[in-house]
């Protein structure tokens, strides 16, 4: 069976390929094309490497390009600095454990819940780990079932916390999935990876057509705004930390504005 990150790799490669013209990237259009985008052996041009090897990788056959094919190929695609370093995970080799929830470390907690403002932790599946009260009287996680405490669910399949965003739901719910996207693709296969993708499906039409585009975001901060339903409109500036203890493990906090 193919590697299901080669696979990811050369679905990437696809996706950013049919999303360039030739104009773009100062080559002449030519004859008429049936479909849009660069050709393969386009590509290849561009980067320097052989037509039957680019095809390869974008089959995503068990094949590992050197670092200096990988930033040729970035060049050639036009790929931003988060898709560049997404391909370079891609194209990493190893053997990756499967994947175990983490635990969050007692110091960690006690830091949490001792914040005013709302602040929670999330895993490498954006599990929400553990939170503070203030985060609990907004978003209520401790309401939740332990297996949809997942800030992709909440935010792609509730329908409240649909109403929760408003007219913002539809950036907020797009750039997370540009960000979760970056990394799935690392644990593509892996059993938990695929129940959190099978359930983000099933629950939310928009979920998938964002997952087809293959788009790639970089955790940023930035400015939320949400229609709390007893507290009425609440905005907030958020923004993220890893942890030292765990590099897996994200802190998320909300300032008010």
């Amino acid at each position: 069976m193919a590697d299901p990150r080669r696979v990811e790799f050369g679905d990437f490669l696809r996706s950013r390929r049919e999303k360039l013209s030739p104009r773009s990237v100062g080559l002449p259009a030519g004859r008429r094309r049936r479909t849009a985008g660069l050709r393969r052996e386009e590509v290849a041009q561009l980067a320097g490497i052989g037509v039957d090897w680019y095809i390869r990788l974008e089959q995503g056959r068990t094949v590992s390009p050197s670092v200096t094919t990988v930033d040729a190929l970035a060049r050639a695609l036009r790929l931003s600095k988060a898709e560049h370093a997404h391909l370079k995970a891609l194209a990493r080799d190893g053997v990756r454990a499967a994947f175990v929830p983490e635990i969050v470390p007692p110091p960690i907690r006690r830091m949490i819940e001792s914040l005013a403002q709302p602040a929670y932790v999330t895993g490498r599946r954006w599990d929400v780990l553990a939170w503070n009260a203030a985060a609990e009287e907004i978003f209520g996680f401790g309401q939740l079932p332990e297996r949809d405490r997942n800030t992709l669910l909440l935010v792609l399949t509730n329908k409240q916390t649909r109403k929760f965003y408003g007219a913002g739901w539809t950036d907020v719910a797009k750039s997370m999935v540009a960000m979760f996207r970056a990394t799935h693709d690392v644990w593509a296969g892996d059993p938990a990876f695929t129940e959190l993708l099978a359930r983000l499906r099933q629950g939310s039409p928009e979920f998938v057509k964002w997952w087809e585009a293959h788009e790639i975001r970089s955790t940023a901060s930035g400015l939320k705004t949400m229609n709390h339903p007893s507290k009425g409109v609440l905005r907030f500036e958020h923004t993220s930390f890893q942890a030292n203890d765990d590099p897996a493990l994200k802190l998320v906090i909300y300032t008010p504005v």
